[in-house]
């Protein structure tokens, strides 16, 4: 194999890092904080806090929810709060969460099997069709490499990957009903998003949970990866928000967690005089 010159050895070097940089799942150096946290006006799309690396990508985990809901209200698989309910199924029964699930208990549990059942119930060139239509981050559904498994666990530490700025556009569009789904899937899916208090503000967002990957394509325990993401609400005003945080040691509860009471907290300051 011929040798680079001076000048190729650069642009492979500028190339790989561009890569790694993109990558959700390549590794931080140990004494790398990632984190983001960016809080918008919900009407006019001005930035009233930013602050992080926003514009990185990351595995949505559980956020993703959130527009799996609008898929299924609008291709008319869920009908409202509670249908429909499904029951766990037999290969699943020492899975968190009751018996029997429906679309509000699925958002406040964050019941991964339900999402699975519903994507399956859309079909691989529907749901890759949502994911194109909502823009939705680097919209690669693909899943793992030779696992064929983009149906169920793309949005799972897997192919699709999404930014704190890009979750907050989303999140715009959707209170802005912009978005390229029903009026009725926007709403019902409003609905069901779990409902928090952060002093005079009243929250909607959904968490979620996961973990960076090692270049080598290894879950990294020692880098836990927690998103909360969605918007809030006093006095007729609304804001939009996403924070996500990278641990940089193994933690005893879901990273998601923390990141949200850490968010409901601030919140308020962060918003004060805005």
């Amino acid at each position: 194999m011929r040798a680079l010159n001076g000048r190729g050895r650069a642009a492979a070097a500028f190339a790989f890092a561009l890569v790694a940089a993109w990558l959700p799942w390549s590794r931080a150096t140990a004494a790398e904080r990632l984190h983001c946290t960016v809080v918008s006006d919900a009407e006019t799309g001005t930035v009233i806090h930013r602050e992080g690396v926003c514009d990185r990508r990351f595995f949505p985990m559980s956020t993703f929810k959130v527009p799996l809901a609008l898929m299924g209200y609008d291709a008319g698989i869920l009908t409202d709060e509670h249908n429909p309910a499904w029951p766990k199924p037999a290969d699943k029964q020492n899975a968190r969460g009751p018996a029997v699930v429906d679309p509000t208990i699925w958002e406040k549990q964050s019941i991964v099997w339900y999402s699975q059942e519903l994507t399956r119930r859309l079909g691989e060139k529907r749901f890759a069709g949502y994911v194109n239509a909502l823009d939705y981050g680097n919209k690669d559904v693909s899943g793992d490499p030779g696992k064929s498994n983009g149906l169920t666990d793309a949005w799972l530490m897997s192919s699709l990957a999404i930014s704190p700025d890009e979750q907050v556009r989303l999140l715009r569009r959707l209170l802005k009903r912009e978005l390229p789904v029903s009026a009725q899937a926007i709403s019902k899916t409003m609905a069901i998003i779990p409902r928090f208090p952060a002093g005079d503000w009243a929250v909607h967002g959904k968490t979620g949970s996961g973990w960076l990957k090692t270049t080598a394509g290894a879950t990294d325990k020692n880098r836990p990866l927690g998103w909360f993401v969605g918007w809030a609400e006093k006095a007729g005003r609304r804001i939009v928000f996403a924070r996500v945080e990278v641990g940089m040691q193994p933690q005893s509860k879901p990273m998601s967690f923390l990141v949200r009471d850490s968010l409901l907290k601030d919140l308020p300051a962060l918003l004060e005089g805005h």
